[in-house]
């Protein structure tokens, strides 16, 4: 991170994942509303495990990036072997990508071994990616001042939400507003870092008495005067409560699109027609009793009298 791509490539990692669940567990949910259960991943029909596999390659790259990529002499350490100050941003980061490399690959295998607790394992394994996420961001070693500091929180924010419900569906999985909120967080995650990378690191997008400097061998924005960094922060506060609008409405109509889509048909019948074809049926049968009760009357009646009778 600390560029723009640092941000966009693993915040477009986020959007998809966070879209594909959301997807599935209304349409999961839409099918099976009274045996739904929300599972921690989601296997495709042509690869299973199609989705761990991207994160697991979603991951390397980003350690590949931060750690031997991005760094001036392709390594992240001093020549004695120690770690540089300006390179400790990059191993925090690299340590998040870690977290979910391990989390995609041991479900695949606890997948693979089939065991009993394979469920509550891998949500608690998402758990503690999502936990680490949230421990070095907020815990990092760079100095998140002003807007992008601002930027930073507000993210938390949205990995606190992950981490909570993610906590949450181990004992809940039958909830589908726990999945379905679970989800969105992870979308907006990926939405909200792919802003950050274009807000912070496009000249054109900087607030109005902000600039940006170079430090540490990358670029972060500084304010001009206290009054600056003020209305920086309110603007992303309101860009945030903007976002939250728009990402609300779509989730919203992406339920209803989708529920619409494979949701159980429901049949309706007019009350008029109802009333008329019951009043029918009750004529009907009065009718048919009637018909019955003079038929059996004059089959008792030709018993009582006796035969010379009936003659004349």
């Amino acid at each position: 991170m600390g560029t723009l791509v640092g941000h966009v490539a693993p915040g477009f990692g986020f959007l998809l994942i966070g879209l594909w669940h959301l997807f599935s567990h209304i349409k999961l949910h839409a099918l099976n509303p009274k045996s739904y259960k929300g599972p921690a991943w989601f296997p495709t029909a042509k690869f299973r495990y199609l989705e761990l596999v991207l994160i697991m390659v979603g991951s390397t790259a980003s350690v590949a990036m931060e750690l031997f990529i991005g760094p001036d002499r392709h390594q992240p350490l001093d020549p004695d072997g120690t770690i540089p100050s300006n390179h400790l941003h990059n191993f925090e980061h690299s340590s998040i990508s870690l977290t979910f490399f391990l989390y995609a690959a041991s479900s695949i295998v606890l997948d693979r071994a089939q065991v009993q607790a394979q469920f509550v394992l891998t949500q608690f394994l998402g758990a503690v990616a999502f936990a680490q996420q949230l421990l070095l961001f907020h815990l990092h070693s760079a100095d998140h001042m002003g807007p992008e500091g601002q930027y930073h929180l507000l993210l938390q924010l949205l990995v606190f939400v992950s981490l909570s419900t993610t906590i949450i569906a181990i004992g809940f999985p039958e909830s589908f507003i726990v999945n379905f909120v679970r989800s969105l967080s992870i979308f907006f995650q990926g939405l909200w870092l792919i802003v950050m990378g274009f807000m912070l690191w496009t000249p054109s997008l900087i607030p109005k008495g902000c600039y940006m400097n170079e430090e540490e061998g990358h670029m972060v924005v500084r304010c001009s005067s206290h009054e600056a960094v003020h209305r920086a922060n309110s603007l992303v506060n309101i860009e945030f409560s903007w976002f939250i609008i728009g990402v609300t409405l779509f989730a919203v109509s992406l339920y209803l699109v989708l529920v619409k889509v494979y949701g159980e048909k429901v049949q309706y019948f007019s009350l008029g027609n109802e009333d008329e074809e019951s009043n029918y049926d009750v004529e009907s049968q009065k009718g048919g009793a009637f018909e019955n009760n003079n038929s059996k009357s004059f089959i008792h009646v030709g018993k009582i009298f006796p035969q010379s009778h009936m003659e004349r």
